[in-house]
């Protein structure tokens, strides 16, 4: 399922955001961006994207800026030393004044700003801040998939109604009536029986039987029946149906064929080829759904 969720956080010295966005996937692939540094975040993004969503191809991107980071000032007292050095050594050859203090700490390199370092508690605040935002952006992204598989569940139930009414239809015509089986399997035996040579008894009751299984088509057209029946249950139960909704419809897929196969009938042939063509565009919803 489609879906899209963005989230923003900050704490003063970092700000962040959290996208979040996930497409059609039979399974679930959870591929995850971070910035050098926050790798440790990765994992801990993997396993709660699981714990929200069980099919789809997500993808997690956090994207850090460094805000107004705290400075203070440090003395580089190795190099504050070397220049004292320098002047002590030059009273000597030169006539000058001493230099000031001021004139020492404006020199290059004397005076340095540095950022403050943060402490592990610190570093371990701001990570758990930022898996409560990913927290946020999950449930937001979530919330849309359960609105797009509402909207979907309509489109579902009227596939699944043509199906029916495909199935019902065929169930209808002359092909699957017991009388026109009895009256096709009768004038098909009547051929084996004039064939030259005549067959053997027990060989012209095998044909007789394989005749029959291969013009019946009742049990193909119960069977639809029964896998719309469970579709309909799966999908009134809801819940993450996706998979099971996707076997139903290669059994159904299955069923449809054997029908098309087995048909000796131009109706019966006509209403197979709409059940496939009507079981394909259930399946590509079942495609969207979790």
């Amino acid at each position: 399922m489609t879906g899209f969720a963005r989230q923003e956080g900050g704490d003063g010295t970092l700000a962040w955001v959290w996208e979040v966005k996930s497409v059609n996937g039979r399974g679930l692939d959870v591929r995850c961006r971070v910035p050098s540094g926050y790798e440790a975040l990765e994992i801990a993004a993997r396993t709660t994207a699981q714990e929200h969503c069980a099919r789809g191809n997500l993808q997690l991107s956090l994207i850090v800026n460094r805000g107004r980071v705290p400075l203070r000032l440090q003395v580089n007292r190795e190099l504050l030393d070397q220049l004292v050095e320098v002047v002590r050594e030059l009273e000597e050859q030169v006539r000058a004044a001493p230099p000031r203090l001021d004139g020492l700490l404006a020199v290059r390199g004397v005076v340095e700003a540095v950022e403050e370092e943060e402490t592990k508690e610190q570093m371990d605040t701001r990570q758990a801040a930022m898996e409560e935002d990913l927290v946020l952006a999950l449930e937001a992204l979530t919330a849309m998939r359960r609105a797009e598989g509402r909207r979907l569940e309509a489109v579902v139930a009227g596939r699944l109604t043509e199906i029916e009414r495909l199935t019902g239809a065929a169930g209808e015509t002359s092909a699957a009536r017991p009388e026109a089986l009895r009256a096709r399997l009768r004038a098909q035996v009547e051929e084996l029986l004039q064939a030259a040579p005549a067959l053997p008894e027990e060989r012209l009751a095998q044909e007789a039987a394989i005749l029959a299984a291969k013009a019946d088509v009742r049990e193909e057209l119960d069977r639809l029946e029964a896998h719309v029946a469970a579709a309909r249950e799966i999908l009134a139960k809801g819940g993450t149906i996706g998979r099971r909704l996707d076997f139903l419809c290669q059994e159904l897929n299955r069923e449809a064929n054997t029908l098309c196969s087995k048909s000796w009938d131009v109706d019966l042939t006509r209403i197979g080829l709409d059940l496939k063509s009507a079981i394909d565009q259930l399946r590509e919803q079942v495609q969207n759904i979790e």
